[in-house]
């Protein structure tokens, strides 16, 4: 952020005052990945132009709808032939090829929730669905909050006195423990959850629905610290480049474009001119699990 600070032109030896910013894992991971793409989706208005819908987001819209409604049933109702009867109520043909690709993912979505059902205790009523969660926080302990971090979960589970994130996956590859504990969203999640509902959150899951792989993870106080501090620092880059734009600064030398391979199916390419010429466009359905 080095071009960041000389556009300020501000003394960085002198300590500015600490304040609050809110963050959501979303507009974290995206400015961490693509600033120019925070900018599009967050700051610009009114919003640039957009790719069309893309089948594997309506895919994975479909499967989380349907899974929400199911828990906000009675639990003698969560039943498999329920559960396909949702994916045929939420259902959209959104971004898919043709009809046809659009029928056979909605059979697979619809063995894929059935599937969950019949495997999982499916009986236990949630503390949350789509929960918005929002909690000041700092990265050292003791010291007073840096930000606010809000977002809302899939899903919080209350088992043996604590607290379980939830976040369902319908994408390509089946998840791990490893990418369950690098989750940032995740470990947010589980620090919001808990300051939110007042109970100890540490373990977080990834539930993929295509293979019914469950990646499990149980976060120490001090790995937690860590995602904390990442965040930290991911926010005071994001306020020092907002409020500079805010002053007048140069929009491209604020938030850079950060092209690679991602470009081929970002929502902004449109609306970006390196992003169209890091990768060729992919067809919306190209991200769809195999």
């Amino acid at each position: 952020m080095g071009a960041v600070k000389d556009q300020m032109g501000f003394d960085f030896g002198v300590a500015q005052p600490v304040r609050l910013t809110k963050v959501s894992p979303a507009r974290l991971a995206t400015f961490d990945d693509c600033p120019r793409r925070y900018r599009l989706a967050y700051l610009e208005r009114p919003t640039p132009q957009r790719t069309g819908p893309w089948a594997h987001s309506t895919l994975g819209a479909v499967v989380h709808n349907a899974l929400r409604a199911l828990f906000d049933l009675p639990a003698l109702k969560r039943v498999p032939q329920r559960a396909v009867a949702l994916v045929a109520e939420f259902w959209k043909d959104a971004g898919f090829e043709t009809e046809e690709q659009a029928a056979r993912y909605r059979a697979r979505a619809k063995g894929w929730v059935a599937e969950y059902v019949e495997d999982n205790d499916v009986s236990h009523d949630p503390v949350g669905l789509e929960r918005w969660v929002s909690a000041p926080v700092s990265s050292t302990p003791g010291e007073r909050p840096s930000m606010i971090i809000e977002g809302r979960t899939d899903r919080i589970d209350a088992r043996d006195g604590s607290l379980v994130i939830v976040d369902y996956k319908t994408g390509r590859r089946p998840p791990d423990e490893y990418e369950a504990r690098a989750s940032q969203a995740l470990a947010l999640y589980a620090v919001a959850a808990a300051r939110t509902l007042r109970m100890p959150c540490t373990t977080v899951e990834l539930h993929h629905l295509p293979t019914g792989t469950i990646a499990a993870a149980e976060h120490t106080p001090e790995s937690l610290q860590r995602h904390l501090q990442r965040a930290e620092e991911t926010a005071g880059d994001l306020r020092l480049a907002t409020d500079t734009l805010d002053a007048g600064g140069d929009g491209d030398v604020l938030f850079p474009p950060r092209p690679d391979r991602r470009c081929a199916w970002c929502d902004f390419r449109p609306s970006c001119a390196a992003g169209q010429e890091a990768a060729p466009q992919a067809q919306p359905w190209d991200l769809l699990a195999p």
